[in-house]
């Protein structure tokens, strides 16, 4: 599914959680698979956040997790 920001997702709850965070001030630019980190603007400035753990959305937890590190550690 594509929003009209261009952004793709899996599910409408996807992307309406990824636009929400965006009218909030936190906008996903891009992720590097090589380094496990993504790059999002957090009110206009660049930040990178390292990915440390991420558990899948399963029917049994109906959820899904990701741990990350913020840049300041």
């Amino acid at each position: 599914m594509v929003g009209a920001d261009g952004y793709s997702a899996s599910s409408p709850d996807e992307l309406a959680l990824v636009n929400a965070a965006k009218y909030l001030g936190y906008e996903f630019v891009s992720r590097n698979a090589l380094e496990n980190s993504i790059e999002v603007l957090v009110e206009g400035k660049p930040r990178i956040y390292h990915l440390q753990l991420t558990l899948e959305f399963t029917s049994a937890r109906k959820r899904m997790t990701s741990l990350s590190r913020t840049p300041d550690g």
